[in-house]
């Protein structure tokens, strides 16, 4: 009997050790370097001799002034939207992608949106670091909206 427990025991740690493994390699489609702050991308807007990325919203609602709307990624038809936006630009220029529906864990969009970015082969692919959401970490923090 105790050796039939400890076999089974044995099972439920392997299986719950291989499940952490796999969490941990779990790689998102960004590097930290290609994360941008709310606040440097609020600067870049306002000053008017910066040069100006392309600012795509990939989420339900294009609220960051100047920004395009391809539409909540995860949504049949959006990622070719933004393949479409993508297919106008400069591949040379700074493109910020944004969502600010939910947190990242949470989000649907930022994903399949930086991945199609990054197979498009911009140089400066970047994605808006929005911690919590975008009332909070943008429209509240009075950077400039549409």
């Amino acid at each position: 009997m105790m050796r039939k427990i400890s076999i089974i025991a044995s099972l439920v740690l392997g299986i719950f050790t291989l499940n952490i493994a796999q969490a941990q390699v779990t790689k998102e489609p960004w590097t930290a370097a290609e994360l941008k702050s709310t606040e440097d991308l609020a600067k870049q807007i306002n000053d008017p001799s910066a040069a100006q990325p392309v600012i795509i919203n990939v989420g339900p609602q294009a609220v960051i002034k100047g920004s395009l709307d391809a539409g909540a990624a995860h949504e049949h038809g959006n990622i070719d939207q933004l393949k479409s936006i993508l297919a106008k630009q400069d591949k040379n220029r700074e493109v910020v992608l944004y969502c600010g529906c939910c947190p990242f864990e949470k989000c649907p969009n930022i994903r399949p949106a930086f991945t199609a970015l990054k197979d498009q082969n911009f140089t400066k692919p970047r994605l808006l670091d929005i911690p919590k959401n975008i009332k909070t970490n943008w429209i509240d923090k009075g950077y400039p909206v549409n």
